[in-house]
């Protein structure tokens, strides 16, 4: 059995190009140990440790992203209601004097229903702004990105009707200033097709879609960015075999 033993460590040096001092080497005791199965349970206890450190970060990555695909439904829900075209037309409004009572009407836009929307729209927005700088989803982050610079692009306007940007990104509404502001300027901003507003809704519905993609995709290995993709090494094929 010893010469076998040895004619198989030679068939082997002679395959691998391996010597006998180096520690790289596939020698009959790895062979007889894949053959045995021990390898393979080294190697299974080895990804199980691994994998769930990894799936654990994927886990919480997943629920970040689902959390984070609500509020970009919600930014985008609080701009469609500021481009409803009826907000924006003038209304009877009725008010009653604290003192004495009386109610009188007048003809004129509900400031109130615009200052509200208003800072519907501001809070969504800052709640994306600080969901998405928690995420290390690269799609998230460049569509993020995109929302700020688009609304960088529109600060004169909006400082117009008393929004204005932190250097956090954030927005602060002025309902004084707001209230004083043109009604045409704010139609500018969150009326119609290619508007600030319609850009906004578009950019919260493509953030939503890659929180979904991000929740959803399949495979065998979570990467950094929560995507859990099939390997397709040789490596992943052999660890199959075990």
């Amino acid at each position: 059995m010893t010469n076998v033993n040895t004619n198989y460590t030679d068939i082997f040096s002679s395959m691998m190009g391996t010597s006998g001092t180096d520690n790289n080497a596939f020698s009959l005791s790895d062979y007889m140990s894949i053959k045995n199965g021990s390898y393979g349970k080294l190697l299974k206890a080895y990804y199980k440790k691994q994998d769930a450190g990894t799936a654990e970060s994927a886990e919480e990555e997943k629920k970040q992203l689902s959390l984070l695909k609500t509020k970009a439904d919600n930014l985008k829900n609080s701009m469609l209601d500021l481009m409803d075209e009826d907000l924006f037309e003038k209304k009877t409004i009725k008010t009653k004097d604290e003192k004495t009572g009386e109610e009188t009407e007048k003809v004129d836009y509900d400031w109130d229903a615009i200052t509200k929307a208003v800072n519907s729209f501001a809070d969504s927005y800052n709640a994306i702004i600080s969901a998405t700088g928690e995420s290390d989803n690269k799609k998230v982050l460049r569509n993020a990105t995109w929302l700020t610079q688009m609304t960088e692009a529109n600060s004169k306007l909006l400082a117009k009707v008393g929004i204005t940007i932190g250097e956090d990104n954030k927005l602060k509404v002025d309902a004084d200033v707001l209230k004083k502001a043109n009604v045409n300027t704010l139609k500018v901003l969150f009326q119609g097709a290619g508007s600030y507003a319609d850009k906004v809704v578009q950019k919260a519905a493509q953030i939503g879609n890659a929180a979904v993609q991000g929740t959803s995709a399949g495979g065998s290995s979570y990467t950094n960015n929560a995507d859990y993709k099939k390997l397709t090494s040789s490596g992943y094929l052999f660890d199959n075999t075990f």
